[in-house]
């Protein structure tokens, strides 16, 4: 059988209107508009996409998601079980609030050992809100397997993967030995609607939900991130007409001025 494992995280819904949201600037806290629920990251999904991909050649595969936090909404972490997964792990606990990229990745690391006999680690190349791209990355490190980044496509070849990997001409095919961590973009293609049947198993489905003391982590050595200010940007607009009798001289008048201001 080969198992696979995908990282998800839920975020903050990236297609809320960006005008409904508002700043606890004494928290130091982001206020999402009324009604508007947490999802899964949009990468994220692609990761998915692409582990189901190869359970549809494979077949005896079975795909384990994987996602960490302190609150998480269980019905939107429990969507993967209807589209095709085999079983949703949370790691939640307080203490791994506004935990760092290092400290989330070495979490989940130590998640997917306590899971054993991973195959595939598939992640998101980064996440809607934070857009760091560091966790997949860490994961690997700490795990000390290899690592290929931003694929468009995976194939399994015995006991290895041939990818490709997206560079700036184009992309390359790699080979590359199991176990691997794979981080993977919308190139994979969005991820596929639920079965009914799924839909409905995933309804009576719950979650097994790990805690840093089943994890055995030390939470002295969490890394915190600290929110030193948050604020909306201040648009300021200030537009000049350049006037001049021909289009010639109005030219001539606007290179002027953008000599006068450093532009030029």
């Amino acid at each position: 059988m080969l198992n696979i494992v995908v990282c998800m995280k839920q975020v903050l819904d990236p297609e809320a209107s960006v005008s409904g949201f508002k700043i606890d600037e004494q928290g130091k806290n982001l206020i999402p508009p009324p009604g508007t629920m947490p999802v899964l990251n949009p990468f994220d999904e692609n990761a998915l996409e692409a582990a189901l991909k190869i359970k549809d050649s494979q077949g005896d595969t079975k795909i384990t998601v994987l996602s960490m936090g302190p609150t998480l909404a269980k019905p939107i972490l429990l969507r993967p079980l209807a589209t095709g997964a085999d079983q949703v792990i949370l790691l939640e606990d307080p203490v791994f609030k506004n935990a760092d990229s290092f400290s989330t990745a070495m979490i989940l690391a130590e998640g997917i050992k306590q899971i054993g006999n991973c195959d595939i680690i598939f992640c998101g190349r980064q996440a809607a809100d934070t857009d760091a791209g560091l966790v997949g990355p860490g994961i690997a490190e700490l795990l000390g397997i290899p690592l290929v980044t931003v694929v468009q496509k995976v194939t399994v070849d015995g006991d290895k993967l041939r990818v490709e990997q997206i560079n700036g001409d184009g992309y390359d095919i790699l080979e590359v030995q199991l176990p691997v961590l794979i981080t993977v973009g919308n190139e994979m293609g969005d991820l596929r609607y639920p079965t009914t049947k799924n839909l409905l198993a995933s309804k009576k489905a719950k979650p097994t939900v790990w805690n840093a003391e089943v994890l055995s982590i030390d939470v002295e050595t969490l890394g915190r991130l600290e929110m030193v200010d948050m604020h909306i940007p201040v648009r300021k607009v200030n537009c000049q007409m350049v006037e001049g009798s021909s289009p010639e001289e109005a030219a001539v008048q606007l290179a002027i001025r953008l000599k006068q201001d450093g532009v030029i």
